[in-house]
This record gives structure tokens, sequence and C-alpha cells, in this order.
């Protein structure tokens, strides 16, 4: 079945992007169901991709593949599998009790499909027509190509309601994870709730962001930890040799599993504050609290584009008390996790709020996402984390 494109909207399929918005195609043959595959064709009939028919999304395909002669079957996302699999090994992260993101969706030439792996179960969220059509393929190739205990359904985001697809969780092959599974964080021992916990489980993506802070804390820094969830930087902090740490989340559930954490590694002597965030740093800041390093790792501002404008308010808010709890000689981690907020605006948002402040700063580092959460040269919306060290005087 072919999907023909209007006239001249063959460019971005030609540059490899993965994606076909509704408003550029000008006829379908046949009657494909969701997830088949189909060939998408240009106006004057030229073959450009095969790709996963999603009739009830914006996104109605995703492609899979730029070669003709690549055939949509089991064996193709074996292929693309072993690939990121091999990248992962590259990477030097496929050591017992660690956790990484194997697959990264369309960063990895398989749209829509998350697998994240944690000490001996896969995670996966399928979220795409495309994805759910193959998931028993997926399963197999997964399973074959690194044997797990289990592997564990995670696909309860809102956005597989835009593909037409309902939420849904369990186990799809073998065990059931723990209630709670141990991975190995550089150095540290994490838990992570692999059933209800936030994402997969955990936070993999500022795995090497949380490296850096525990690298640039220094003995007796005092240190404050902001949407800490279950603590991973601010216990980084404290086994750097931090004077004090403080964390801050507005989840009890989430503050216990980190005094859990800090347990298991025998870190203690931590504060933990549980409250809203901007209420909680008003009261900090009111009481005369200052602070060596403040990480700032805020849950998703803009879950659209129509909330971007009221979410670089936020990041301007939350930005401006950051550097008022900043000592001079200070670091501030900042960090945005919204793809709609670009990084050119959320570095002028906090360099506003540094104004306003009446802080000067300087960009140490640029900050992104881990390697293994891999960013298509060819798809700029792979890079959706987005950070800034920050050193003010």
């Amino acid at each position: 079945m072919d999907v023909v494109l209007k006239r001249g909207r063959e460019r971005s399929l030609l540059l490899r992007h993965p994606w076909v918005f509704a408003g550029s195609i000008a006829a379908v043959t046949g009657e494909p169901s969701p997830g088949e595959a189909v060939e998408l064709v240009s106006f004057r009939g030229d073959w450009l991709a095969r790709g996963a028919w999603s009739p009830h999304s914006q996104i109605r395909v995703r492609a899979w593949t730029f070669d003709p002669d690549e055939a949509i079957d089991e064996a193709f996302f074996e292929r693309r599998l072993h690939a990121a699999l091999e990248l992962r090994r590259r990477l030097g992260l496929l050591k017992p009790d660690t956790a990484f993101r194997l697959c990264n969706a369309e960063n990895d030439g398989l749209p829509g499909l998350v697998i994240d792996h944690y000490a001996g179960w896969h995670v996966g969220q399928f979220l795409g027509a495309g994805a759910e059509h193959w998931k028993e393929a997926i399963v197999n190739a997964a399973m074959k190509l690194l044997p797990a205990q289990g592997f564990h359904e995670r696909s309860d985001v809102e956005v597989r309601r835009k593909e037409g697809l309902e939420l849904t969780t369990g186990t799809l092959r073998g065990e059931a994870p723990h209630e709670l599974v141990e991975f190995d964080d550089s150095g540290l021992r994490l838990l992570a709730d692999l059933h209800g916990g936030h994402k997969t489980g955990a936070y993999l993506d500022q795995a090497v962001n949380r490296r850096l802070v525990r690298e640039t804390v220094r003995p007796g820094d005092s240190v404050l930890n902001v949407f800490c969830y279950t603590g991973g930087f601010g216990l980084h902090a404290a086994r750097a040799g931090a004077g004090s740490v403080t964390q801050l989340d507005q989840s009890a559930d989430a503050l216990a599993l980190a005094l859990r954490n800090a347990e298991l590694n025998g870190l203690s002597g931590i504060e933990y504050i549980q409250g809203n965030a901007f209420e909680e740093l008003r009261k900090l800041r009111d009481a005369g609290r200052q602070f060596d390093c403040v990480i700032l790792d805020p849950p998703k501002f803009a879950p659209s584009a129509a909330s971007v404008d009221k979410a670089l308010g936020a990041y301007k808010d939350v930005n401006l008390l950051g550097f008022q709890l900043l000592r001079p000689g200070g670091m501030l981690f900042t960090f945005s996790c919204s793809g709609h907020v670009t990084r050119e605006s959320f570095t002028q948002v906090v360099a506003a709020a540094a104004a306003d402040a009446g802080r000067d700063a300087r960009i140490l580092r640029q900050l992104s996402q881990s390697p293994d959460h891999t960013i298509g040269l060819q798809y700029p919306e792979g890079e959706y984390l987005k950070g800034l060290q920050l050193f003010a005087v």
C-alpha cells in the first residue's frame, strides 16, 4: 500500500527525518491497518521510505527504513536491536547490575520503541502503532540478544492515546520484576520501581550528569538537590564528601525511596524536605539559607508546543530562586527535559534569571542526556534534555 505525499513535502524524508504528518499526505492506496508497513512515495511516484501507518496520530507514518530492499519483518527488528546493543557494548555499559537504555526509539532507527535494561530486566515502552504491531517480534529479539529474567512493559504514558492505543503495563516474558530492582549507578547502589516509578523506573538519562556533580562537589560543600525524585544527584554529592545535602521533592514516596537509597549506600545526615519546590525554595531563601551547589532538575514543564510560554515562565522562576540560594563562587546545575523548549530559549531564560538575581555567571559546560540516550543526527527532536553547569559570582 502506498502513501503519496503532496508536492514538495518529500524534503524531510530525503533528509532521513522519520516523521510524515497527516497534512503532508495527498492520497493513500488501500486501507492499511494500524502499524502495518506502507510505502512512502513522492507526488511524482518516486519511492522514499517504508514506514508504520498510524491512522489516529498527527504523525501519520513513522519511517522504518530508507532502503527499498529492506523488508520489515522479524529479522529487521533483530538487526536494529543488535546494532543498538553493540553501541551500548562499545560505550562500556554491558556490565552486571548496570542500568542503561538499550533502544532510544527514532534515534536508534526504531520509532516509537523504548527499551531500558535494569540489572537483569528489560522494561519496554511501545509508544507508536508500529512498535505495538511488532511487539512480539521485538520482545523475542530483545530476549534473544540480551537474555534477561523478564521483559516488563510500561506503556502507561499518555502519548499512546494519540496513537489510538490504550495504556497498558504487565510482564510480557519471563519473570515479573521485583518490587524494587537494585542497580549500579557509577558506583552507587540505587533502587528503581519498574512497576510504577517515573519513566521506566529511574532517570537513566541523567547518569552522566550525576557523575559530573560527584566530580564537581568539593568536600565540605553544602548541596541543594531540587526535584530530587529518589535522590540520585544528592547521593552522588554526599559520596563526594559534601558537608551537607538537602533533598527536596513534592512526593513523599520519592523521598522515602531517596532515604532508602541513602541507607543502602551508608550515607547519613541528609536533610529531606517535602513540598512544592517553588514554595519551599522561597522559604529557604527567606530563611537566609545559602548553598555551594544547587541542582535544578524539574519535570517536563512544556508537555506541548502550546505550553512553551508558560513553561519558560516556570523555568525563569525556579532559576531565579536557584541563583538567590547560591553562594558567590557556587555551582548551579540546571536542566530542562521539555523537548519543545529549545536550548537557545532555555539558556536565554536562565540568563534572564541570573540578571534579575543580580548575579554574573559563566557557562562551564552545556549538558545533555547520557550517550545511551542516543540523538539521531537527522532527528534533532531526539535531544530533549538540555542543561547548563554554571559558575556564579
